[in-house]
């Protein structure tokens, strides 16, 4: 799956959840990366806001997620 950033430099990770409808709410998103769910190019990422730039991988419940 492809995520285009549109009118912005980078994306938040919480963000990025919730607008392609991965979670429920941010306060879902939010637990989620707090608890080691996903990966930002590779590696476990617990930041909630980690800024998302392009070339970016997310990995989340099987997904793969790349930001444009």
């Amino acid at each position: 799956m492809e995520f285009k950033l549109q009118d912005h430099d980078h994306i938040p990770l919480n963000n990025l959840l919730k607008v392609l409808n991965l979670v429920e709410t941010g306060g879902e998103a939010n637990v989620r990366i707090t608890s080691g769910e996903l990966k930002v190019n590779g590696q476990v990422e617990t930041q909630k806001r980690k800024k998302l730039r392009p070339g970016d991988v997310v990995e989340f419940q099987k997904q793969k997620i790349t930001i444009q």
